[in-house]
């Protein structure tokens, strides 16, 4: 029945009782030293006068019994002051720690006294059956204990220590409490009663009911009750009983107690009463209140009701007036102790700014703030944009308003770079329908409102920190030109720029972590006072511009009803256009886009949020330099190069064959070929892939020497990475179109922004400068594919002719098979008939070994070296440049004439060698 505190158990550590003082040892030895020497001393001298000397053993003996005595009678005497002494110091603490704990047990069961002497701290918790009752003051159960003696005064301590003299007798509030006794004494008791409970519990958490309630002098307490109160009913015993949770039941001594009730106090006399509960019967001094105590206390609690204590529990927006104003855009968005909360965006802002924690219910706010605009204000008046960067639900059920023109979420980023970039063109677009009209303000134009909300300002700017300038733009100009922001976020501080702030005096907080933040948004440490728990979910702090303290409120939650029934209000209205154009299209096909001007060649349609615009992107040929493609497989680089061939014929595509692609680039290099105004190149990185190291250096080099001398002609160059050598050709064009990339890594290799990556980017769509643009599309029937080489096939055209080649007798063979006009010899013989053109075939080590033939054959004849051995080249031919590249094992050689330099050549009779 004792109010605990839930305290540590506390040991006062008990006197030990006083030991006796023990008897000092007899000095025997010392005094048989004085009898000793004084017979030695007779015994020497003879003198009678030797033997006084032994005389001072006893004499010893006794001083020193003397001495022992008066020394024991001083330590006891020491040792009872130090007992008494640590007993007092164990009854002053004992009285100490008694007083602490009666102390915490009246902070937490505080009966009437108590909680005028210190109002009691009210948490969001309601009152219920479980709450205790203070029902008077008693012996009750110590937490604080003793150790140690053993005497009867140690254990009349122990008793004391485990006994608390007038503390809080508490009694679980259940199904009521019987008072019984003298009518006088039992009011004044039930008057001590509900005096305790309205000073614990705001009005909005216990409501006293009854008749009798006037009668009894308990009126005051009945007038501010409300329905999500515990309901404690006051009445007679035999009259009915009151509609409420639990009833203070007042009755004679002998009449019965009404059932249910298990809480029984019999009230005797003034300040004594017998207290009867199914763990027994207790003496108890009941506290009795007078009836002119009580108005004083009910007067003085009506007026220093606190705002929040008295705050409703839950508020239905659709239980709210809305009113359209005039010009502004007023909302009810919750209620006060007293009154409807009604904020103005226009009038009170133009900009917000809503802070609150995790769970505090800021989005449930921004969703009640925005369909209360809404049920009110038509599309003609208003537009919503909504920017969720929490998970992209919050603001799904608003979606069905006519309102609502565009949903931003973090689930999409390209999406939400795009629609924060393009307020920056609402923004120019408003200010040039204000020129035209004539007007400087939007009041005095048809154009309706807007109105952003972000939810998780933070989060945006932590993805876009480069979108920050965006809002402070929107926040600097948006007043006249209509445009408000209503910003959420769970901490202001570090976060919204004072630059910002300064235009957002519309403030509004929820429950915050650090003072800091609420001293920010409303001036005061009171949001992060506000107590945590489900109970506080909704409580917020609203301060305007005309509020010189913050108001507290209850913030109203929307039900899907409330939003169907804004949206059939306004179902007949004219459907809202969206603020921004929509984004680009997957697939733009070449004839859905405009004729370019002469001389551009059309890329695809370009995206300019910022300006509100999609214009066709096209490509100069003969005046720009070129444009480098970078992407992954299936980006759409092919679709590409195909686009422009399409509209330019007459460009040179570089064939796909390797040896083909080294004949046309060499050919561009040694201007042996006029370089054309278009050049393309598909996958130039594995180009030079395929390519030898050797020659993959020269194939590069020629490139570098082309792209320098083409001044009048335009290059389309693309490549899945630009790295080493390919990197170098793609920075020698001033353009890149950055397609998708495999990986975040390319893409920031390719030279793009983290921001921009997106893994699942549609085939077409490129980054080109600073805009995105998707490419245009050609179908790809009847459209011709790349060039296809033609190697040259050789047939004999000298007197003499040297194959350098391994295994000789077989080729021997196949050239006699494949040329049968000629003679075909095994060098060094040499060949029978001068008449017929001769083929002398040999290794490399033959040749050597026969060296004036093989010179009389390199001065005069031709030289067939296979392309399997290089080496041959360099070793017997003298040839030091790089020759052609040639495929492996495809028949291919190079073939040397006098000083000419090699050249490629096929002979299909090597194929199957």
């Amino acid at each position: 029945m004792v109010c605990t505190v839930g305290m540590d158990s506390l040991t006062i550590a008990i006197p030990a009782a006083p030991a006796e003082a023990k008897r000092p040892p007899m000095p025997f030895m010392a005094a048989l030293v004085p009898v000793a020497g004084g017979v030695v001393m007779w015994l020497v001298t003879g003198s009678l006068f030797a033997l006084c000397f032994a005389a001072l053993g006893p004499l010893m003996i006794a001083a020193s019994l003397i001495d022992g005595a008066r020394a024991r009678r001083r330590a006891r005497r020491i040792a009872e002051i130090e007992n008494q002494a640590a007993w007092e110091r164990a009854e002053d603490e004992l009285v100490r720690r008694h007083d602490e704990e009666r102390a915490l047990q009246d902070l937490r069961c505080p009966d009437a006294a108590c909680a005028m002497r210190r109002p009691p701290l009210r948490g969001p918790e309601g009152a219920d059956a479980a709450t205790l009752l203070v029902v008077g003051r008693g012996g009750a159960r110590s937490e604080i204990r003793s150790s140690g003696g053993d005497d009867d005064r140690a254990r009349a301590f122990q008793k004391r220590c485990g006994r608390l003299d007038d503390s809080p007798i508490a009694v679980p509030l259940g199904g009521g409490v019987c008072l019984r006794g003298p009518e006088p004494l039992v009011l004044a008791v039930m008057r001590g009663l509900v005096v305790q409970l309205c000073l614990r519990f705001s009005a909005a958490q216990v409501a006293i009911v009854g008749e009798r309630m006037h009668e009894w002098g308990i009126g005051g307490f009945g007038a501010s009750s409300r329905r999500e109160a515990l309901r404690v009913g006051v009445a007679r015993i035999g009259e009915p009983r009151p509609q409420a949770e639990s009833v203070i039941w007042i009755g004679a001594a002998t009449d019965e107690v009404p059932e249910g009730v298990t809480t029984v106090l019999d009230v005797v006399e003034p300040r004594r009463a017998s207290l009867r509960t199914p763990h027994g019967i207790a003496e108890v001094s009941a506290e009795g209140v007078s009836v002119a105590q009580t108005a004083a206390i009910s007067a003085t609690r009506a007026e220093g009701q606190d705002d929040i204590d008295v705050l409703p529990t839950a508020v239905a927006l659709s239980d709210l007036a809305q009113h359209a104003g005039s010009s502004g855009l007023p909302a009810t968005i919750g209620r006060n102790e007293r009154d409807e909360v009604v904020v103005d965006i226009v009038e009170d802002g133009p900009h917000a700014i809503v802070t609150g924690t995790t769970g505090t219910g800021k989005s449930e706010l921004l969703v009640s703030w925005v369909a209360a605009m809404a049920s009110a204000h038509g599309p003609e008046r208003v537009l919503f944009v909504l920017a969720d960067f929490k998970g992209g639900t919050a603001f799904e059920p608003l979606r069905e308003l006519p309102q609502v023109v565009a949903v931003i979420t973090d689930l999409d980023e390209a999406g939400a770079r795009r629609g924060v970039s393009s307020l920056t063109a609402e923004l120019r677009r408003r200010e040039s329908v204000l020129a035209s009209a004539g007007v400087r303000d939007v009041r005095d134009s048809d154009m309706p409102r807007l109105v952003i909300v972000v939810d998780e300002f933070a989060a945006l700017l932590q993805e876009h920190a480069d979108l920050g300038a965006v809002f402070t733009d929107i926040a600097a100009r948006g007043r006249a030109l209509g445009m408000h922001l209503v910003i959420g976020t769970q901490r202001a501080s570090g976060v919204i720029r004072d630059a910002l702030a300064a235009n957002c005096p519309l403030r509004v907080s929820l429950r915050v972590g650090d003072p800091s933040d609420s001293r920010l948004v409303i001036g005061t440490d009171a949001a992060a006072e506000l107590p945590g728990g489900a109970a506080s979910r909704g409580l917020a702090l609203i301060r305007r511009p005309q509020d010189a303290e913050p108001i507290a409120m209850r913030v109203a939650l929307t039900r899907a009803a409330d939003l169907r029934a804004a949206a059939v209000t306004w179902a007949d209205a004219e459907a809202a256009q969206s603020p921004w154009l929509p984004a680009l299209r997957p697939l733009v096909r070449l004839a859905e886009l405009p004729a370019p001007p002469p001389g551009n060649l059309v890329l695809g349609q370009a995206d300019e949020p910022e300006r509100q615009r999609q214009p066709v992107q096209t490509l100069r040929v003969g005046v720009e330099r070129g444009l480098a493609v970078l992407g992954g497989s299936g980006s759409g680089r092919t679709s590409l190069l195909r686009l422009i061939r399409h509209q330019h014929p007459s460009a040179l595509w570089l064939p796909a064959d390797v040896e083909a692609a080294w004949d046309v680039v060499a050919d561009l290099s040694d201007r042996r070929t006029t370089a054309p105004d278009l050049i393309l190149c598909d996958d130039l990185d594995a180009l030079l892939a395929d390519l030898p190291p050797e020659h993959a250096q020269v194939f590069a080099q020629r490139w570098e020497q082309v792209l320098r001398a083409g001044a009048e002609t335009t290059f389309v160059l693309t490549a899945t990475r630009a790295s080493g050598a390919v990197g170098r050709l793609m920075d020698a064009l001033p353009r890149r179109a950055l397609l998708r990339m495999p990986s975040r890594v390319e893409h920031l290799a390719a030279g793009g922004e983290s921001a921009t990556f997106d893994r699942d980017r549609a085939p077409g769509r490129a980054t080109l400068g600073e805009r995105d643009v998707q490419i245009a599309w050609v179908d790809e029937e009847g459209f011709p594919s790349s060039p296809v080489s033609h190697p040259m096939r050789w047939t004999p055209s000298a007197q003499f002719t040297a194959v350098v080649t391994s295994g000789p007798h077989a080729v021997a063979r196949a050239m006699q098979e494949a040329h049968p006009g000629c003679e075909v010899v095994l060098a060094p013989l040499e060949p029978s008939d001068s008449a017929r053109p001769a083929i002398l075939v040999a290794d490399s080590d033959t040749w050597q070994r026969n060296w004036q033939i093989w010179q009389r054959i390199r001065a005069h004849g031709e030289v067939l070296i296979r392309a399997e051995n290089p080496a041959d080249l360099r070793q017997l031919a003298g040839v030091r440049e790089t020759p052609p590249f040639a495929h492996l094992h495809a028949g291919r050689a190079w073939s040397l004439r006098d000083a000419a330099q090699p050249q490629r050549v096929v002979l299909p009779e090597l194929m199957s060698r």
